[in-house]
């Protein structure tokens, strides 16, 4: 068989059965972590299908944009580009986020932040405002917004492009009232306010490390949202120092880490005055998220 379906090749010949085993093989052969979910996925995306419409109508046959369609995203898809920017969407505490090439794709794990920060938000169910800093897709800050429907949120970026996709995926989800973005290197263009919450997920990783990501991650994510410096801490020092300054008496901040920061982020807390220091785990029972509360002023 060639490598991908040929030109030469009758569309007729290509039902989705087939399609599903060639291209699941070849993803296989090449080391993809879920070759078929992939295959399912991308060719689910060309064809308009859900994945059980693909199970269910394994002897449909693809018309021919259809298969040129699908021949692209598996193209593509073998240059290490991660399926979520090939499908323009990938699943975050149950909300269909955007996604592209502007911004870094949303983890499960960092779902852990967004639980922190729904148990910080309890006692204020009602009311309070929350600050999300290197918001990127705006996934945090609109994932909390859908549970705390009459919170206001502020999402924050030094990308404008980052920002662009937020805002889409705001208006995608119809969280239009009460989550508002803006352009600032953390806390610098902020008008002075007062926050019971903020929360961030920013760069964290060494900058050698970086160098040493997947393909996948280091040629197609954005560096800006990765990067955080000599230690992986540049950002989040300054996010932890400046942070008492926003934040009301009692308020909280949640901060997600690299799996291994987690004693020196907590003295970090410590050092600017934070109580209740709480080092969270992810699903795989690492080290995920810091949290800590303001002291009274």
């Amino acid at each position: 068989m060639t490598e991908s379906p040929g030109p030469s090749v009758a569309p007729e010949e290509w039902s989705i059965r087939r399609l599903l085993l060639w291209a699941t093989d070849d993803f296989q052969k090449r080391g993809f972590e879920s070759p078929r979910l992939e295959a399912e996925l991308l060719l689910g995306h060309a064809l308009h299908k859900t994945r059980i419409e693909l199970i269910t109508q394994p002897d449909y046959e693809p018309e021919t944009k259809q298969l040129s369609l699908f021949r692209e995203l598996v193209r593509r898809r073998r240059q290490q580009e991660p399926s979520a920017y090939l499908l323009g969407q990938r699943e975050f505490y149950g909300l269909p986020m955007h996604v592209d090439r502007r911004v870094l794709i949303p983890r499960p794990d960092t779902e852990i932040l967004v639980q922190v920060a729904l148990q910080y938000s309890r006692a204020r169910y009602a009311y309070g405002r929350a600050l999300d800093l290197c918001t990127g897709s705006g996934c945090v800050a609109l994932a909390f917004a859908h549970q705390r429907t009459s919170w206001h949120i502020t999402g924050v970026d030094i990308s404008v492009e980052a920002l662009q996709v937020a805002e889409q995926n705001a208006v995608r989800l119809g969280k239009l009232l009460g989550v508002s973005w803006i352009q600032s290197d953390l806390f610098a263009a902020l008008p002075q306010q007062c926050f019971e919450l903020i929360t961030a997920n920013p760069p964290y990783i060494p900058s050698a490390e970086v160098l040493r990501l997947a393909p996948g991650i280091l040629e197609y994510e954005p560096r800006l949202a990765l990067d955080g410096g000599d230690d992986g801490l540049h950002v989040m020092r300054r996010i932890v120092e400046q942070a008492p300054a926003w934040l009301t008496p009692g308020g909280a901040l949640a901060v997600e880490i690299g799996f291994d920061q987690g004693p020196v982020v907590e003295a970090l807390f410590r050092e600017s005055g934070f109580s209740d220091v709480t080092i969270h785990k992810d699903y795989g029972s690492r080290h995920r998220v810091v949290s800590g509360m303001s002291s009274s002023k």
